[in-house]
């Protein structure tokens, strides 16, 4: 087949597992497109961020759950997934495109540092490779992805035509679905939210002590562009994500109050005590915390 209308090899990962509804409704679409394989988990890996194995041996096994699809459980992390896929699985091939989902709940914000959906996409950034991570606004299981296939397809038809930046991936979240349609796509910027975190204190059927995580997920963010606004207005929000983590706008305000260029000894000499630190003048005292 001649390199013109050879196939777009795609490769499929995930972190809720090669059983997931989410994985065979991506399976489905990328089918349309061209040529899939698919390195997903064995078993349910969300919030395991970017870990990879290392202390314990990795399995990969044929997987016929996706007819006609030359798949293969993992019984490692997403990340371990994309690794073994690239080096392992496609050996010289290429991928032209790596999608990660489409998960069960949203990864929008902060949650994208916790994502194995996320994490499969950004290891194949690293490996230099244009990828996306699909998620839907829906925890449940039984979550209902026929809204997205459409736009699924759509983004990544978009992504093979036209690339996507090197050194990023695609983060897109998508609304659960609703009576009224999706009101179309925006590329945002990630909001600025957490969660507040309390561990629950319970006991097991021997009265020993352990506990369970809870929180509510709090957007601190006021801006109409970013993921979490489009999110709450129907639109699916596309966020490129980078993983040099470097914060620039920190290395410039550093550069301009931080003393490195002197010895350890000679900075310590020149460092003011806090305690007895006056402010000078037009500063105010709380400045100084």
């Amino acid at each position: 087949m001649s390199a013109a209308t050879r196939q777009p090899l795609i490769l499929i990962s995930n972190d809720d597992g090669i059983t997931a509804p989410g994985i065979a409704t991506l399976v489905r679409v990328m089918r349309r497109i061209g040529e899939v394989v698919v390195v997903a988990p064995n078993s349910p890996q969300s919030g395991m961020g970017h870990a990879i194995t290392i202390g314990s041996s990795l399995r990969l096994d044929p997987n016929t759950i996706f007819e006609g699809v030359e798949a293969y459980e993992c019984s490692g992390t997403p990340a371990d997934c994309v690794k073994l896929a690239k080096h392992h699985v496609l050996k010289d091939r290429r991928p032209d495109l790596v999608v990660s989902g489409i998960n069960h709940g949203s990864n929008s914000s902060v949650n994208v540092l916790y994502s194995g959906t996320m994490s499969a996409a950004i290891e194949a950034a690293i490996e230099g490779l244009p990828a996306i991570g699909f998620s839907l606004c829906d925890y449940g299981h039984g979550a209902d992805f026929s809204h997205v296939e459409e736009w699924v397809e759509h983004l990544c038809r978009q992504a093979l035509a036209h690339g996507i930046p090197q050194g990023t991936a695609l983060n897109v979240n998508i609304p659960k679905k609703s009576a009224e349609p999706i009101a179309g796509a925006r590329l945002c910027r990630q909001a600025r939210a957490k969660w507040q975190e309390e561990f629950d204190l319970r006991y097991d059927p021997y009265k020993r002590p352990y506990y369970w995580l809870l929180g509510n997920f709090v957007n601190e963010d006021q801006g109409q562009d970013t993921d979490e606004y489009a999110l709450a207005h129907n639109y699916i929000s596309i966020v490129p994500c980078q993983f040099d983590l470097t914060a620039l706008y920190a290395l410039r305000e550093m550069n301009t109050s931080w003393q490195l260029s002197a010895t350890p000894q000679g900075v310590a000499a020149e460092a003011p005590h806090l305690g007895s630190a006056q402010p000078e003048s037009g500063e105010s005292a709380e400045g100084l915390g």
